[in-house]
């Protein structure tokens, strides 16, 4: 009897806790952040990505009241922070900013990249698009893209050209398959791409807009891949208006956390990701910066649409034929 009076008043002891242990995780919940959170951006310092991090880094960090610290996390084009963020504890603490380079190019260009981009990941926000340049170094014989594709085609294959990153590979892809037969030469990242530039050591680049604008009177900026010109590179033409019809691209970046996040996180994160984005001062430094303002969609809505990139993405790199370094 006694036995069963202790097994028994056991029982009511965990009964009795139960309501407050779940008290107590629905308020870890509501006080997140209380401590510092992190996010990985899988690309180095100065990379597009880098520089629209730190700015919603920034605005995270006055909005919630604890600091959000950007990790930089390169390597294997971005498959190494990643895989990273895909690994950290889903507790809210580990963000990561998503890349069509990491998100929806290297599930098709790499055969194990060391994560799902689609299972291991919950998408919170679009945040720019990342419209591309190409450019010249200041010893370069050409003051204009018309000038760059009439010499690529009379020196076919003897032209280079540094490219930083899996995206600027795919714009130089196109450029080939529009007849602009570049060589490329691949860098670590936007910071010794643009090095190898301005010392005239790759007399072309191909690099995000956002990285380029850094360096702006250094570098001969030739084109734009967005479909209008843009207010960050007066006076530089579209890639459309000279020669190459209807070429566009533009890379872009969404704010994610590893699968298993609690939902009220997500959900306090995406409210104030999208408070963040509508404010006007947000469009005018993102346009500043060399970037473009993304579509607004919901979780649900921007999980689709990452989907339809994703399968888009591997039909241009099977066309054009493209490897991993």
């Amino acid at each position: 009897m006694m036995n069963q009076w202790k097994t028994w008043t056991r029982g009511l002891a965990v009964v009795a806790l139960c309501p407050t242990l779940g008290f107590a995780q629905v308020q870890s919940h509501a006080d997140w952040p209380n401590r510092a959170v992190k996010i990985i951006v899988a690309y180095p310092a100065g990379q597009s990505t880098d520089i629209a991090t730190r700015y919603f880094a920034e605005k995270l960090s006055r909005a919630l009241g604890q600091g959000f610290v950007v990790d930089n996390r390169p390597g294997a084009s971005g498959n190494i922070g990643t895989a990273a963020a895909a690994r950290a504890t889903p507790d809210g603490y580990t963000l990561v900013m998503g890349a069509s380079g990491t998100h929806a190019m290297n599930p098709a260009l790499f055969p194990n990249p060391g994560f799902d981009a689609d299972k291991d990941f919950d998408a919170i926000a679009l945040t720019a698009l990342i419209p591309f340049a190409i450019s010249a170094g200041a010893g370069a014989p050409v003051n204009s893209l018309t000038e760059l594709i009439a010499l690529t085609r009379s020196k076919p294959g003897t032209v280079d050209a540094a490219i930083p990153s899996v995206t600027g590979q795919l714009v130089l892809e196109m450029l080939k398959q529009r007849d602009v037969p570049l060589f490329g030469i691949r860098f670590k990242g936007s910071a010794d791409a643009m090095t190898a530039t301005l010392g005239g050591h790759v007399p072309v680049l191909i690099d995000t807009v956002a990285a380029t604008r850094t360096q702006l009177g250094k570098v001969k900026v030739l084109a734009v891949t967005t479909t209008t010109s843009m207010a960050s590179m007066p006076g530089v033409k579209t890639a459309s208006e000279q020669g190459l019809p209807n070429f566009t691209i533009a890379a872009w970046n969404a704010l994610m956390v590893p699968k298993g996040v609690p939902a009220e996180i997500q959900l306090k994160l995406a409210t104030e990701m999208r408070k963040i984005l509508e404010l006007p001062e947000t469009q005018k430094a993102l346009g500043d910066l060399g970037f473009e303002r993304a579509p607004a969609l919901n979780p649900t809505e921007l999980t689709a649409w990452l989907r339809e990139e994703r399968r888009n993405y591997a039909q241009v790199i099977q066309a054009a034929h493209m490897k991993p370094d």
